[in-house]
């Protein structure tokens, strides 16, 4: 049965609009109309009644609904082109699982098992009059704006060839798979190096010769034949066993880059690191703790766990998902929100999911056609895509989203940077126990819940240890179900306070062979039945459903006493649950399929037997010359601010940000925009966490690609610094922080095709040696973290690696809410200060990125320096300031630097300004041209208005540290900046907001 919905005509799609506006812009494609029509393909489901159906699958106040008819057909919407659209066999269909719950609520017990629904969207496209003869050359630019041939099938009709009877979309039969499949072995003892690199490239391993020799010997070893031979099993290796250890031994998972032997060489310095996380980041936050008393868990759990208050705790975790984002953007995004939302309720004895955050790098919007290689997305579709899964993903679990950025550079066209971010609350006890504590014992049950296991997701750790390329696989790409893993959520937490089961942790890269793997150490074994395993169809490999990723689903232990209780209640809340293994305590994952053991592996082996990786790490000074603007560059001052603040990287978001619900839950206290028009920019979000206190916390972020370029280490250290002083800007207290890392960067391994791994590897060295040094000094621990060492992309010859890339995420504590600020201007009459030093450096300002274009030497300039004990003092002082309530407005000073910010506070209060560029504190600032002291990116600085009557205090309060009085706030909506008397620039609030509001 075939169910077509569609608005009617009074009722105009809000879809419509946004893609013929997009079609315009960015495909020059100029449409008459469009009508589209949502598309149901229910079989095996008594659907005769009309009303039943639409119901079910239609708003009945705006939608009309037709049953094996063809709206196409009826004549009332004259249309050239229909193109219908749906997902690939395999492929999870998250509307299609929704409209199946909906039928299976309605129908009870008389829903039949074999009951499907499948969904496509088809789009009937009015040509102009003019534009009739060109509808094959329309098509060629409107199939690849709307299908995703890796994951979806197409369909397209001209209406000449319409014969109005045809089935247009018909999801195609999964092929037929044996009712047995089969395990495949490999004599590894027999093989040599050649063959054994070849098993890993066939496979998709990303396994080294190395560690392929150290499986080998594994197998080959005395005590290995004789375990194996106790068992009655073969010393063959077999392909469960060898897909496993790729998983576990995945850059991805094992994090071998971070681990690695690292020989490092400045030219001045030489020195061997024994692992970069255990040197410079589990180092640091062990220094940190002990001045800080509220970090409860750290690095041993799916995040990282802090005190909030006596009775609470609260947890924070980002991951990335850049490689799936580059296959296919909605799908690998919002399997990034799902999935990080999972590791929070895989925390501990289960956290429950407050906010997410993101952090989004593309290539440039406006990029041309021909730039973009063939094969890729176009960075316009790439961000369009990402938006929509984190909208998806993360609102329709019910997760506000409190904020995040959009960064724009042409390194990210190969492959975007996807920050996924969650934090979580639970309560500090759990029936009398400390809340971050889990347990797995020998005898517990090992239960999955949630989603099906299928075919999407195989080989998604390993994937994403590669390279991409031309033959990336489409098997690596998920689409998520946020609204089953709602659900699931529920469920668990229902099922955590009635303490059913003992621990937790989620499904993600690997599946169960990464949960249960992991879970099995504190155990010292488990037993996993892969045949009863919960399938979304037939004929899955043993292995596949060994690694498989299928979202949303989890894995706990579960006692033998309280299993048939939790089942009961994941039945009465319709989540699925199975039990799928037994933990024991023999040193073994031993892996069975039909009561037929497949696999074993020693628990040492698979978790410390991976050989460590040597690697050598060069640097050479890049000696980039100190940056120079044009002569008379502060003429055109007015001019360079507009192109400044309508730029991508520094221009609003409003149209993107407004698609996101940060009001679900009622925590949002800072929004990621403000002022009297709610449209200019915040330093970042605070939220309140519980609703019978008035204690927030902030979320903020530092990222800082573009000084990356000249030097790592200063751009960790001022990635560092931006994450803290947006915290401070907000209100939040120095002395109550916790921060994530998250590494984005290109390969840092030499090979023939990528040559200056070496120096790659330096760069690494050098941002974890900057971010040591920054968190050691503002006392700021690393709770938690995520790196991901290959984004690459090889596209025929062209190697197109991002720029290194270092996101810190920040959450921390604003002891009252009532305290919290905003960036805009207040009122007229307030005295206008900044706060720090200003020091003129131009190197990986956006500014000095304007003016030397998007292409060439880019890096020009030097990287800005931190004095931090100098910002340490400030941010504790100016905490002061505000807890005494002496501050109206705060806005820290980052991309565009101190006229980028005046125009974004003066916009948030639709206020103007008169300021005067004298006595700016900092060296030689009575030297610097006016271009330098407006557009230069300092750290550690503060632009903030202060109520006249409030100044002495803040005098006395700052005295002895870098602060000057640079204007007040006035009321007629004109920004002007003065220097010795003489007008530099003069702006009006309506001009900043056309250039602003431009890009998007």
């Amino acid at each position: 049965m075939r169910i077509e919905v569609y608005n009617r005509k009074e009722y105009r799609d809000g879809r419509i609009n946004r893609l013929m506006d997009s079609f315009s812009r960015h495909e020059g494609i100029e449409l008459e109309d469009m009508k589209i029509v949502d598309v149901y393909v229910v079989e095996n489901i008594p659907l005769q009644d009309k009303k039943i159906a639409a119901e079910i699958f239609s708003d009945s106040v705006v939608q009309d609904t037709l049953i094996d008819e063809f709206y196409a057909a009826k004549g009332v919407f004259n249309w050239d082109i229909l193109i219908e659209i749906g997902y690939k066999p395999r492929v999870t269909d998250p509307v299609a699982l929704t409209a199946r719950d909906a039928l299976k609520n309605y129908f009870k017990r008389l829903f039949p098992g074999n009951a499907s629904v499948r969904y496509a969207v088809q789009y009937l496209f009015r040509v102009k009059e003019k534009d009739k003869e060109n509808t094959e050359e329309i098509i060629g630019k409107l199939l690849p704006a709307l299908h995703n041939k890796l994951i979806e099938k197409a369909v397209v009709i001209k209406y000449p060839d319409w014969n109005g009877k045809k089935l247009i979309f018909k999801r195609e039969a999964l092929s037929p798979s044996p009712d047995e499949p089969s395990v495949e072995v490999f004599d590894i003892a027999k093989m040599n190096k050649e063959e054994l690199k070849e098993l890993s490239k066939k496979r998709l391993l990303a396994l080294t010769v190395d560690e392929m020799c150290a499986i080998q010997d594994y197998f080959l070893s005395p005590e290995t034949k004789k375990i194996r031979s106790a068992m009655g099993i073969t010393n063959a290796l077999t392909d469960v066993e060898l897909e496993m250890i790729a998983q576990t031994w995945s850059e991805h998972c094992k994090h071998k880059i971070f681990n690695a032997v690292i020989d490092y060489d400045d030219g001045v310095n030489k020195r061997r690191i024994n692992s970069l996380f255990k040197t410079f980041i589990a180092e640091t936050t062990e220094e940190v703790s002990k001045r800080r008393d509220y970090l409860r868990s750290v690095f041993d759990d799916n995040s990282g766990v802090i005190q909030f208050d006596e009775e609470t705790l609260l947890c924070f975790k980002v991951e990335t998902h850049n490689s799936p984002s580059a296959l296919d953007p909605y799908g690998g995004a919002i399997t990034g929100i799902v999935g990080v939302n999972r590791d929070i309720m895989g925390t501990g004895k289960g956290a429950r999911p407050i906010f997410n955050t993101n952090v989004l790098c593309f290539g440039y919007p406006e990029t041309p056609d021909f730039e973009v290689p063939e094969g890729l997305f176009h960075p316009r579709k790439v961000m369009e895509g990402v938006h929509r899964g984190i909208v998806d993903g993360g609102n329709q679990s019910g997760i506000p989203i409190a904020g995040g950025a959009f960064l724009f550079d042409e390194s990210f066209l190969g492959k975007p940077l996807v920050f996924c971010g969650t934090g979580g609350i639970l309560p500090s006890k759990i029936n009398g126990e400390n809340a971050w504590v889990k347990h797995i014992d020998p005898g517990d049950l090992a239960v999955m819940v949630g989603g099906r296991i299928g075919k999407d997701g195989i080989h998604g750790a390993t994937f994403s240890s590669l390279a991409l390329d031309e033959e990336s696989p489409s098997s690596a790409v998920q689409i998520g179900d946020p609204i089953t893993q709602k659900k699931m959520l529920d469920f668990l937490i229902e099922a955590r306070d009635l303490g059913l089961y003992k621990g937790i942790t989620d499904n993600g890269a690997g599946g169960l062979s990464s949960s249960l793997g992991e879970m099995a150490e504190l155990s010292g074994g488990v037993e996993i039945y892969l045949d009863k395993c919960p399938l979304k169809y037939r004929g899955l490999k043993p292995w596949e459903i060994l690694v498989s990723e299928s979202q949303e689903r989890m894995s706990l232990s579960v006692s033998p006493e309280c299993v048939a209780d939790f089942l009961n209640l994941a039945a009465k809340r319709d989540v699925e649950a199975a039990v799928v293994g037994k933990f024991t305590d023999t040193g073994h994952i031993t892996i069975y399929y039909k009561d037929r053991i497949t696999g074993d592996l020693s628990i040492e082996f698979l978790h410390r037997g991976l050989p460590k990786l040597r690697l050598k790490a060069k640097w050479k000074n890049p000696g980039f010359k100190p940056f120079k603007a044009e002569e008379n560059a502060d003429a055109g001052i007015k001019d360079d601010l507009l192109k400044l603040i309508a730029d991508p990287n520094a221009a609003s978001k409003e149209e993107l940000i407004r698609q996101y619900d940060h009001e679900v839950q009622a925590l949002s206290i800072v929004k990621p925009l403000t002022g009297v028009g709610e449209d200019a920019p915040s330093d970042g979000a605070v939220l309140k966490p519980r609703y019978d206190s008035d204690r927030g916390i902030t979320v903020t972020h530092g990222i800082c690609p573009r000084i990356g370029e000249i030097d790592t280490y200063s751009m960790a250290m001022c990635a560092v610094d931006e994450a803290v002083r947006a915290h401070v800007a907000l209100g939040g207290d120095p002395a109550q922080m916790s921060a994530l890392d998250n590494f984005c960067w290109p390969d840092p391994v030499v090979s023939k095709e990528n040559p200056e791994g070496d120096y790659r590897l330096a760069q690494l060295v050098r941002a974890c040696m900057g971010l040591k040094d920054a968190c050691t000094s503002y006392s700021l621990p690393l709770i938690s973290g995520k790196d991901s060492m290959k984004n690459n992309t090889r596209i025929g010859d062209r190697m197109l690696a991002v720029k290194p890339t270092l996101l810190i995420s920040l959450m921390g504590i604003i002891p009252d809410i009532h305290n919290a600020m905003t960036t805009d201007f207040k009122r007229s009459g307030d005295i206008i200060f900044i706060v720090g030093n200003t020091n003129g450096e131009m190197g990986g300002s956006l500014y000095s990125y304007l003016k030397t274009g998007k292409s060439g030497n880019r890096a020009s300039g030097i990287a800005p320096k931190l004095n931090m004990q100098l910002a340490v003092k400030l941010y504790n002082t100016l905490y002061r300031a505000i807890k005494s309530g002496l501050i109206s407005s705060c806005h820290d000073l980052s991309d565009g630097g101190l006229g980028a910010a005046i125009a974004e506070s003066a916009l948030g209060g639709r206020l103007g300004a008169s300021v005067f560029l004298d006595g700016i504190p900092g060296e030689n600032t009575d030297k610097m041209e006016n271009y330098r002291l407006l557009f230069c990116e300092s750290p550690s600085r503060f632009l903030i208005s202060i109520d006249r009557s409030k100044v002495s205090d803040f005098n006395i309060l700052f005295k002895n540290l870098p602060f000057s009085k640079i204007g007040t706030v006035s009321s007629d909506s004109k920004v002007i900046v003065r220097r010795k008397g003489v007008k530099v620039l003069s702006i009006t609030v309506d001009e900043i907001e056309r250039a602003f509001k431009s890009a998007f």
